[in-house]
C-alpha cells in the first residue's frame, strides 16, 4: 500500500496507482499496489505528509534478505476514555490474552504527540505574540500621544476659528478627519511593510496563510481607533472652551 502523496506524485490521482507496481531496489521483485491510504505526518504536525510505502510485517526478498518480518506494531485506538488507567488495561489485556509475554511500551495520546511534536513552534510562537502584543500596545501609545499632542498645541487655532464664527462641529470634525487621514498613511506604509517581511513567518505557520486578512484588519482597526480618540478628545476639549481662553494658550 501507498500513501496518498506518493499516489499523486508518480501516478496524478490515487486511483491510477491501484494495479501499478513498484520494488525498493533493482534487484528485488516488483510488488502489486493493492490499495492507498490517506496522508500521515510521521515527521511532525507542522510538516508536510511525506510519501511512503507500507509493506506487508512479513515479505520475502525485501532489501536483500530471504524473509524480513517486522517485530514491533504500533497502534491507535480511538475511545471516549482515551488517557484514562481502565483503558490500558483492558488494552494490555486483550494482547496479554493472545501472547503474555508481549510488553506494550511507549503508551501515548495523540495529544501528546501532537504537544511533543509543535513544542518548539508553541514556545517560538508564544514570543512571538507577546513581542507583537507589546509593539501593538507601544504602537497605540504612541499613535495616541503624538496626535494628541499636535491637536493640543493647536489649541489657539481652535479658538480663532471659533471666535470667526466656525461651529464647534465642524472645527471638531476637521480636526478628527486631520487626525484619521495621517493615521491611515501610515498604516498603508505599515501594511505594505509587513506585507513584504511577512515570508520570514513562513516556517513558523501551519496551513495559514501569513498574509491572514483578519490579523491585518484587527490590528489596522485598534491603531485606527487610537488615532481616532487621540484627534476627538483633546479637539473635543478645546472647542469647548471659551474663545477667548483658547486665544491666550500658548
Amino acid at each position: 500500500m501507498v500513501s496518498e502523496a506518493l499516489a499523486r506524485e508518480l501516478w496524478g490521482s490515487p486511483g491510477d496507482a491501484i494495479g501499478k507496481r513498484i520494488h525498493e531496489t533493482p534487484q528485488t521483485p516488483w510488488r502489486e499496489i493493492v490499495g492507498v491510504t490517506g496522508n500521515e505526518r510521521d515527521d511532525g504536525v507542522n510538516k508536510k505528509a511525506t510519501t511512503a510505502v507500507y509493506w506487508p510485517m512479513q515479505i520475502a526478498k525485501f532489501w536483500g534478505q530471504d524473509v524480513v518480518v517486522q517485530r514491533g506494531q504500533a497502534f491507535a485506538i480511538r475511545s471516549p476514555r482515551t488517557g484514562s488507567a481502565s483503558l490500558l488495561n483492558e488494552v494490555r489485556q486483550a494482547i496479554w490474552s493472545v501472547n503474555p509475554s508481549l510488553p506494550v511500551a511507549n503508551v501515548k495520546t495523540v495529544k501528546e504527540v501532537y504537544d511533543r511534536s509543535m513544542a518548539r513552534t508553541s514556545f517560538t510562537l508564544v514570543m512571538l505574540s507577546i513581542a507583537a502584543g507589546m509593539a501593538l500596545l507601544l504602537g497605540v501609545v504612541g499613535i495616541y500621544g503624538v496626535i494628541s499632542y499636535a491637536v493640543s498645541q493647536r489649541t489657539r487655532e481652535i479658538g480663532i476659528r471659533i471666535a470667526l464664527g466656525a461651529p464647534q462641529q465642524s472645527v471638531l470634525k476637521m480636526f478628527v478627519q486631520q487626525g484619521l487621514l495621517l493615521t491611515a498613511i501610515g498604516l498603508a506604509f505599515g501594511l505594505a511593510a509587513a506585507a513584504a517581511l511577512a515570508g520570514l513567518m513562513k516556517t513558523l505557520l501551519f496551513e495559514v496563510s501569513p498574509l491572514d486578512p483578519v490579523t491585518y484588519g484587527g490590528v489596522s482597526m485598534v491603531l485606527a481607533v487610537a488615532a481616532l480618540l487621540a484627534s476627538y478628545i483633546p479637539a473635543r476639549r478645546a472647542t469647548s472652551i471659551a474663545p477667548s481662553e483658547a486665544l491666550r494658550v500658548e
